[in-house]
């Protein structure tokens, strides 16, 4: 009741300085002028529902401000929040810092005294977001630990180890937790690293854990002989919490050695997999395997939608293979399985009733094997937006393929520079076969996959969606340019250059009644690394680490 009384009293503030909001609690439409958590909505859609900026008006678009973000290392990925008037921000090395959404200027920053172990890990000093709640912002940090700060002074009021960080080949923390009712839930990475991935269970008011699930199953029929002892998993991405159901539901990561199987010729639960567990036990109501005895680096770490339809509670759920998942919230079981691409060859297909892997290609030793989609993807683990008055679900899609090469290799936790996969790289990029362009934005309906419209690109995208009220859709590329789509049509309405490549998540919020667009831009990770071998356009891309702010002039 509070919530509607809030949207409504903002909606009519909103409406005498126009930016109006819609006024019922719709899915996806509530607490309209904030960007709360990770995903805007517990529903994951990453859909803000202010139309201030509308196809009408959004080429007039011109920047608010711009605040930087301090260490440029590896870029920026974050997807940062808005609160009531407040930017939180976290950039690399977690640094969290609070920012005026009016103007940008800085009212408290933390940041951490990391292990020095983190300059030498691999996925360090990677931070995607931070989480609020109770009066407290969360951050899960690249040494393993979880901090909880004053939201409104910045100051550290507890913190807990939960990893351990130096035992397991670097397994840390690289995305914020989930505020689960009284609870806190966090994902570590694992995958590519020598160790079990885990989720844990932190009391949010004492920083208290309570439990851990470990996304490797202890069972030999899943995991003949040692082979799980460093088969991976994790949960790379926040989860998404049901209040309806008091479910955390989490994407894990793929087993390990990534491109090796034979010492672990069985399902390798839990990795690949949606698994839904109660967030006041860690207990498991259900799972789902999409990827079975994963031999290409496919990933389930990403977001996971919530629909209402037709009288059933649904997921949607895409993992790295480009395979989207449509389940029955309750169970898991299955309604639909649709790929965002043809170009696949890893599989002929998969079972849309079972999801039972047809047609498999396995990796030979010492050989390279062409297999679409590359390690990337079919899309990275930058989101995808679903916005409600269109029915339609935005997404990057990764259009190149890469040749894998398993090679032997010591298993040592202690060699935190190395990758846990099985080979010297992560593959050999190549574009497609036929020669398609590598990437597009992909306008679909979430639950059948039926296209309606597609826009190329030369240089795919690798940041998060982002779509609105306004009929809008934002969408940031590698070199810089963010555009704005038409969401009906796919026209290109304004483009705008950042400066630097975006891995990050674009935000809408609205702050005295103006409705602003909030851009992370700053080119990093292992993208930065990988991908000028496919595209040399990157190769001398600046990192930078930068919040840009637009909104309509007065």
């Amino acid at each position: 009741m509070g919530k509607l009384i809030l949207a409504a009293s903002l909606g009519l503030t909103c409406l005498l300085s126009t930016a109006t909001v819609a006024l019922a609690e719709a899915p996806g439409t509530e607490d309209p002028n904030n960007w709360p958590q990770y995903n805007r909505t517990s529903n994951a859609w990453r859909y803000s529902p202010l139309d201030q900026i509308n196809k009408d008006n959004v080429s007039k678009l011109s920047v608010a401000w711009i605040a930087q973000g301090g260490d440029i290392t590896m870029g920026i990925q974050e997807t940062p929040l808005a609160i009531d008037g407040v930017i939180y921000s976290i950039t690399s090395g977690n640094r969290v810092a609070a920012l005026d959404a009016k103007t940008g200027q800085e009212v408290w920053n933390y940041q951490p005294k990391l292990d020095p172990l983190t300059k030498k890990v691999l996925f360090s000093p990677y931070s995607r977001g931070v989480a609020v709640g109770d009066g407290k912002v969360f951050i899960g940090t690249v040494d393993g630990r979880g901090i909880a700060l004053d939201q409104k002074t910045g100051k550290e009021i507890w913190q807990v180890q939960l990893t351990d960080f130096a035992n397991c080949h670097g397994c840390n923390f690289t995305s914020p937790p989930v505020v689960a009712g009284d609870m806190l839930t966090f994902g570590s990475t694992a995958g590519e690293l020598a160790t079990q991935g885990k989720i844990f269970g932190v009391e949010a008011k004492s920083g208290k854990k309570v439990w851990e699930f470990n996304t490797i199953k202890d069972d030999p029929k899943s995991w003949p002989g040692t082979s799980g002892k460093y088969g991976g998993g994790g949960a790379w991405m926040p989860g998404t919490y049901d209040a309806e159901t008091n479910t955390v539901f989490y994407g894990t990561g793929n087993p390990g050695k990534d491109f090796i199987n034979e010492d672990r010729q069985g399902d390798n639960l839990y990795t690949d997999s949606i698994v839904a567990l109660d967030p006041k036990t860690g207990n498991l109501k259900w799972y789902r395997q999409e990827i079975k005895q994963d031999v290409w680096d496919y990933d389930s770490a990403y977001e996971v939608l919530l629909f209402k339809k037709d009288g059933k509670d649904l997921i949607v759920h895409m993992n790295k293979s480009g395979y989207v998942f449509v389940l029955d919230k309750n169970d898991g079981s299955i309604e639909n399985i649709w790929p965002v691409s043809d170009l696949k060859n890893f599989v002929k297909d998969i079972d849309k009733r079972t999801g039972e892997l047809i047609g498999r290609v396995e990796l030979p030793m010492n050989q390279e094997t062409l297999i679409c989609p590359s390690t990337f993807g079919g899309r990275s683990w930058n989101a995808g937006a679903y916005n409600p008055n269109t029915g339609l679900w935005y997404n990057n899609v990764l259009d190149f393929c890469g040749y894998l090469k398993p090679v032997a290799q010591k298993d040592d936790p202690k060699d935190y520079g190395t990758g846990h996969i099985g080979a010297s790289d992560f593959g050999r990029l190549v574009m497609a076969p036929d020669g398609r362009k590598p990437g597009r934005l992909d306008a679909r309906d979430p639950f059948t996959g039926e296209r309606k419209w597609t826009h190329e690109m030369d240089v795919p995208g690798f940041a998060s969606v982002l779509t609105t009220g306004g009929r809008l859709v934002f969408n940031g590329d590698p070199t810089g340019i963010l555009r704005a789509f038409d969401a009906d049509t796919g026209k290109v309405l304004w483009s705008f250059n950042t400066g630097s490549g975006m891995r990050s998540g674009i935000i809408s919020y609205a702050v005295a009644g103006e409705q602003y667009i909030l851009v992370p831009s700053g080119w990093g990770s292992y993208a930065a690394i990988l991908l000028p071998a496919l595209f040399p356009q990157l190769e001398k891309m600046p990192a930078a680490s930068t919040l840009i702010a637009f909104k309509l002039p007065k």
